[in-house]
């Protein structure tokens, strides 16, 4: 048996419980990870509150890393012993669990359970937003709502690695020096002012070439006005609520703009993607150019107070829970 956080209907933080729920052995093609720590994300709450439809009853979560305790059959790459981590997984916040094992990437030397899971989903949607979604070229400047979050923070400091200028926005003076002391060259507390009179006084008028905006309903409006002409707008999250039903007309009145809606999903489907942007992850973080550790724990009986935190915008950076 595991010990589990499950949610057997939708709805507020309340409805997460600790069960017990047997795990059994692993059959062909998959493998039993014990897990180290566990990562807490806004996918977790979407899925909680019924945003992201989810076949009830559910294990929450959907990122960990761990020790393998054995493999099924079939199962060549991977062997008991190993370290390895995951995500895009529904079923995480548990001590132990069945994985498919081509879902399981290793961890090199130098990268601990808890960086991976702190990292692996936030790091992994930094690099295709930036690598894929709107390759950045140096010498660009762009704008990053949410600089001090979990994905903001890893951002802010690859984006400066690769020679970019980032403009971030923050709900607090404290957030706002994190994310500058994480790399963003401005960062706006969007509670006290205008972040797109700041942003067309820092770009002399011009506005910027892409908006990487996770924050959803409260700063889609705002981040169209951010653009330039053809500029695009990658609407990667809904931490403020989903952006509501849009008239596309207004891409063409803002200036021909471009307008995606990106998943972590499909940019790590195959195994080749998911391994690739994983060593890219772990290289740039082992280089030291960028520096990822969990600013917050939690008992994995504590899965509701963290979700509530998260929520209510009282964390920074990545959170995670420890078995």
């Amino acid at each position: 048996m595991s010990k589990a956080v499950r949610f057997h209907k939708t709805g507020g933080a309340e409805v997460l419980q600790l069960e017990d729920v047997p795990v059994g052995e692993p059959g062909p093609g998959q493998a039993r990870v014990r897990h180290v720590a566990i990562g807490v994300n806004f996918v977790d709450t979407y899925q909680r509150s019924g945003l992201y439809p989810t076949p009830l009853p559910a294990v929450a979560g959907n990122e960990a890393a761990g020790v393998v305790e054995a493999v099924g059959a079939g199962v060549t790459d991977l062997k008991a012993g190993d370290r390895v981590a995951y995500t895009g997984l529904v079923g995480a916040y548990c001590e132990k669990r069945i994985a498919p094992a081509d879902r399981l990437v290793k961890l090199p030397d130098g990268i601990t359970e808890e960086q991976a899971a702190s990292m692996l989903l936030k790091g992994l949607t930094v690099h295709y937003l930036i690598f894929t979604t709107y390759p950045v070229k140096k010498g660009e400047t762009v704008l990053w709502h949410a600089a001090a979050g979990g994905v903001g923070l890893i951002a802010c400091q690859w984006l400066k690695a690769l020679g970019v200028t980032v403009i971030g926005t923050a709900g607090s003076e404290e957030k706002a020096a994190l994310a500058k002391a994480h790399g963003a060259e401005h960062v706006i507390n969007y509670s006290k002012e205008s972040f797109v009179e700041r942003v067309k006084a820092l770009t002399s008028g011009k506005g910027v070439p892409v908006v990487y905006d996770g924050v959803g309903k409260t700063t889609w409006d705002g981040s169209l006005d951010c653009l330039q002409p053809r500029g695009l707008i990658a609407s990667f999250g809904n931490a403020s609520g989903p952006v509501p039903p849009v008239n596309i007309g207004i891409l063409a009145t803002k200036g021909s703009l471009y307008v995606t809606r990106p998943t972590l999903a499909t940019h790590i489907a195959s195994r080749t993607d998911l391994v690739e942007r994983s060593n890219a992850l772990f290289d740039v973080v082992k280089s030291g150019k960028v520096h990822v550790e969990p600013t917050g724990r939690y008992k994995l009986a504590d899965a509701q107070a963290a979700h509530r935190d998260l929520e209510e915008r009282k964390t920074t950076g990545s959170v995670i829970l420890v078995p």
